[in-house]
């Protein structure tokens, strides 16, 4: 089964994409409470899906911790270019983006600290990887093409910034929606270009991430 869908989902896979957001979630959580050594059965408890269900899609840990990040690039490929193609401001597609980013990350807190470094970069990988990367690239060029976007602002800053606008909170998941949404306000804030004049930006302290720092971030060692 391909990991892109043509036309609306039905009947079968309609039901996995729904067993999968729920395992996403529950995964999220139980990683974030656990650690990775959580077991499967406990992910598959909190999802409300059968221990089979989940063992015919994902056999092993790994392989459901490997979609979860493929399948989060995905999404943000589309909110970016959904952003892109409905917003004809490049500082409103921008904002647009990472509200709807935000508001889709759940409660179970940044995916990096809890998988980075511990799965292989395959080629399914590297493509999803690629083309968050042009999807980012489009967004934040067209920011500084426009004249509203702080220079030194990169679309490698983009994924981490992410991480850090969404740590796990003991709130409910409204609620803590609202205070990631609060947060990203204020960054939005310092990452606008002002009007000219005085008060224009201090520089970023250090040099911003690469990408190729990100995957080093991301993946297993000598993968």
């Amino acid at each position: 089964m391909g990991d892109t869908y043509t036309g609306k989902p039905r009947g079968r896979q309609r039901e996995a994409d729904r067993n999968d957001a729920r395992l996403f979630q529950a995964a999220r959580e139980v990683f974030a409470e656990r650690g990775w050594d959580a077991p499967v059965s406990e992910i598959a408890r909190r999802a409300g899906i059968g221990m089979g269900s989940l063992y015919r899609r994902y056999p092993r840990k790994e392989l459901l911790a490997q979609r979860m990040r493929i399948s989060g690039m995905e999404q943000l490929v589309t909110q970016a270019r959904t952003a892109l193609a409905e917003e004809s401001d490049p500082w409103v597609a921008l904002v647009r983006f990472f509200r709807d980013a935000l508001a889709e990350q759940g409660t179970g807190g940044p995916l990096l600290p809890l998988i980075g470094g511990r799965l292989p970069a395959t080629d399914e990988v590297q493509a999803a990887a690629r083309q968050l990367r042009a999807a980012l690239d489009d967004l934040v060029d067209g920011a500084h093409r426009a004249g509203v976007l702080r220079a030194d602002f990169t679309s490698a800053d983009i994924p981490l910034l992410l991480e850090h606008l969404t740590p796990r909170i003991p709130v409910t998941g409204e609620r803590a929606t609202a205070l990631h949404l609060r947060y990203l306000d204020l960054v939005l804030a310092g990452l606008r270009t002002p009007a000219p004049g005085p008060g224009q930006p201090t520089a970023l302290h250090g040099p911003g991430p690469q990408w190729a720092e990100l995957r080093d971030l991301w993946n297993a060692p000598d993968s």
